[in-house]
């Protein structure tokens, strides 16, 4: 009987779910992915529907089996990585969710994190290493229990089990038998000691949340359980774990102290490994867990940008003047500069460094002279500037100099923005032969756990160059200034209450 040769990453995004196939060599053999609903109820929420989640990861994994032209019995693995933050209460008898989870993206809670922020937010961050933030899920948690009829009985009852969607997906894949996440999702929960590496008691008391519907935390490499029920003809272990952007930072190799990653997908996520000790930052970054691998726990700094690919499918469904994603790279290029128009896209607020969960999207700069063309460039460059303020932000806390930024993510496909990053950064951007580093990280920790590659050395060989693209000299300073005015306008236009 032939071994099993591949490895599952099931990739659970915010706006596709998707599954890939993987090979001995880290190459993609297939890949299904399917788009669902995003739900947005009011200004500032944004909702998913958690069954219509597991429905279509469900369907994308037989599907990416099926492209493969193999079956479940030659899968040795499975690896989950996950959209982070975004959260789910359900009902452990029914299986049911007590309704939509709400989406990392959710602003809802803000008021009430600014409130919590003055009094407990230096506390907060010494045992998290998190910012407060409406981003983070305890205060998703709290505000479905709150405004859920019985949500709170339930829990008293032990009825209620919370997840962030990998708990929900393993839940799912086991049958109901395994409740657990791991240490890369759990540290994106305001209740996580990142140093005890245990559910923290008082930060509990402090959201008023009740532990028995917290999931057990493991490491993000090791076997959970197996999949069960009638989804599957054979039984496979899931093996790996790890929240999108770690994923992406061990899919990138970034194993050594100092190496940085960006993602370019809805948001931009720029994570730098900073060892085995956490470094709280001083420059409004979030210090989180990259990884746990035996005994071994990896943290990392992080910057998050909430909107980056999200501002070209504005510009496509929001405002119409490109019809898919890929027409925007040509459209920016028949202008050969912005025009001074600069476009903040603050959609769901200001991320890193910034933290203002009030500000929304601003275009500055206009004249009769603006063309769309102007308007899909000055998106395109929103994505680099604020990749190059959270860089700047990851050398002033860390202490280092930056040699090159690791990218990946659909975005990265973009030569412009790719060669814009590197111009203003002044730093060379790698981007890799394969650019799905998320669901190879995921694929990677799965693999580790059950044999199928040795080490972290063998893994490393299948890490490929694409592209390098050199900082061109340039009239970076200008451009960058003229983002620092754009900010300082959206920001106003947050802060002015007259």
């Amino acid at each position: 009987m032939s071994l099993p040769n591949y490895i599952l990453a099931l990739d659970q995004g915010t706006t596709s779910s998707r599954a890939i196939v993987f090979n001995q060599q880290g190459n993609i053999v297939a890949l299904a992915q399917k788009e669902f609903a995003q739900i947005y109820p009011q200004p500032g929420w944004v909702e998913h529907d958690a069954s219509e989640i597991w429905s279509t990861q469900a369907g994308v994994l037989t599907e990416a089996i099926f492209k493969a032209g193999i079956t479940a019995k030659d899968i040795a693995a499975i690896g989950i990585t996950n959209q982070r933050e975004t959260t789910v209460i359900w009902d452990k008898e029914t299986g049911r969710p007590l309704g939509n989870a709400i989406v990392w993206q959710d602003r809802r809670t803000a008021d009430y994190c600014d409130q919590l922020k003055v009094t407990q937010g230096q506390f907060i961050q010494e045992r998290t290493g998190l910012i407060v933030d409406a981003y983070f899920s305890a205060t998703k948690i709290k505000w479905i229990l709150d405004h859920t009829k019985d949500a709170r009985q339930m829990a008293a009852e032990g009825r209620l089990l919370f997840g962030t969607i990998d708990s929900w997906l393993v839940w799912n894949l086991t049958g109901g038998k395994v409740h657990i996440t791991d240490v890369t999702n759990a540290s994106r929960t305001l209740l996580f000691n990142i140093h005890t590496l245990t559910w923290d008691d008082e930060l509990l008391q402090l959201f008023d949340i009740p532990k028995n519907i917290l999931p057990e935390v493991r490491s993000s490499s090791e076997v959970y359980g197996e999949t069960a029920g009638r989804l599957l003809a054979s039984k496979i272990p899931i093996a790996g774990i790890a929240g999108d952007q770690q994923a992406a930072l061990f899919g990138q190799m970034c194993i050594d102290v100092g190496m940085v990653k960006n993602t370019y997908g809805t948001g931009c996520f720029m994570l730098m490994n900073i060892g085995e000790r956490p470094i709280l930052s001083k420059n409004n970054l979030v210090t989180t867990i990259a990884w746990k691998i035996g005994e071994k726990v990896n943290y990392a700094l992080e910057g998050s940008i909430f909107i980056a690919g999200a501002v070209v499918q504005w510009l496509r469904d929001g405002l119409g003047i490109i019809s898919s994603s890929s027409e925007i790279e040509d459209l920016a290029r028949k202008v050969n500069d912005n025009g001074g128009v600069y476009l903040v896209p603050a959609f769901a607020g200001l991320g890193a460094p910034y933290w203002n969960g009030h500000a929304r999207g601003t275009l500055v700069g206009m004249t009769r002279g603006t063309t769309s063309a102007h308007i899909a460039r000055a998106a395109l460059e929103s994505i680099a500037y604020q990749t190059v303020d959270v860089l700047k932000a990851m050398e002033s806390d860390s202490n280092v100099s930056i040699k090159e930024l690791r990218v990946d993510g659909g975005a990265t496909s973009n030569n412009l923005l790719m060669q814009l990053q590197a111009d203003m950064l002044g730093t060379k951007v790698v981007r890799p032969r394969i650019t799905e580093t998320t669901a190879m990280g995921a694929a990677y920790l799965a693999g580790l756990a059950i044999g199928f590659w040795k080490d972290i050395g063998e893994i490393k060989e299948h890490w490929k160059l694409d592209q390098n693209f050199e900082p061109a000299s340039g009239n970076n300073h200008a451009l960058l200034k003229g983002w620092q005015r754009a900010i300082f306008a959206a920001k106003a236009w947050a802060d002015f209450n007259p």
